[in-house]
């Protein structure tokens, strides 16, 4: 080997190894929470796994992408996140495995207490609070707070890092409620914190009363309540579309999966359309 050739061989090995001692070094100065945080976050696709989650709500992650979805909200396993009425508890399903040693789940559900409301509200109530109670090794203890459909509040202000809400706005649009619940979203959160929305989407330039009927909001609509409450649109994402989806449909969203509200004849042609086209927005409330 010549000079100039052993000179250059020796330059590369140490080049090669201050590299690696550099790296060995930011690996050994990494705080401890933050390697723990990391590896809970790598374990999600574990949470999805689990086999706490029943073979109908794993079938519907093709259409919910539940981890992007998650990932785009930006929900860490420390936070306090608030699931805005679950429902049948799909995302409670991974939402509360992922918080519960860390993190708090707050499923904030339609106060019982209150009489005259849709059945439907007091059997998903009751169903939650079971599922929780009969598998505390999965779930952990969330924390189910009640609220009044009409007057809503999700608890302290400020308490919340993130709040959450899946294909509910139509609901609280349609009801006339949808100021005040997104003001009270806003309270809830703490300076800073991020508010998810996932609802099926509507065409730009879609009257009201159509978006009543059918059960799709426009973006432009849910932006301007987010933005009426005081929060930021932050980013939207493309994450839950569905471009076979067209929205037009003669009993509007409820005719697609899993509602599936048609004829009998045309279940091949809805099942291919699969569930509907959702906006997927971000918001921030600033501080």
């Amino acid at each position: 080997m010549t000079a100039p050739t052993l000179h250059r061989s020796l330059l590369v090995a140490t080049i090669a190894a201050a590299l690696g001692l550099c790296a060995m070094t930011v690996e050994a100065k990494q705080p401890p929470a933050a390697k723990t945080a990391a590896a809970k976050t790598a374990s999600f696709d574990s949470v999805l796994a689990g086999d706490w989650r029943s073979e109908k709500n794993r079938a519907r992650d093709v259409y919910r992408h539940p981890a992007q979805t998650l990932g785009f909200f930006g929900v860490k396993p420390n936070q306090t996140v608030i699931e805005i009425t679950p429902g049948g508890g799909w995302y409670s399903e991974v939402l509360a495995p992922y918080l519960k040693d860390d993190g708090r789940y707050v499923a904030a559900v339609w106060d019982d207490a209150i009489q005259g409301q849709p059945q439907y509200r007091y059997g998903l109530n009751t169903s939650l609070r079971a599922r929780f109670a009969d598998n505390a090794a999965a779930y952990g203890k969330p924390d189910v707070r009640v609220f009044d459909p009409k007057a809503p509040n999700f608890g302290p202000a400020g308490g919340a890092d993130v709040v959450l809400t899946f294909r509910n706005a139509h609901n609280w649009v349609e009801e006339g409620t949808a100021a005040a619940y997104f003001k009270a979203f806003f309270d809830a959160l703490k300076p800073g914190g991020v508010l998810g929305v996932v609802d099926h989407r509507a065409k730009p330039g879609t009257d009201l009363e159509t978006m009543k009927k059918s059960g799709y909001l426009t973006e432009a609509l849910v932006i301007e309540l987010a933005q009426a409450a005081g929060f930021v649109l932050d980013e939207k994402s493309e994450i839950n579309a569905n471009p076979k989806d067209d929205t037009n449909h003669p009993n509007g969203v409820w005719t697609l999966p899993p509602s599936n509200k048609h004829d009998a004849q045309d279940d091949a042609k809805y099942q291919a359309i699969g569930e509907s086209d959702r906006m997927t927005l971000r918001f921030k409330k600033p501080g």
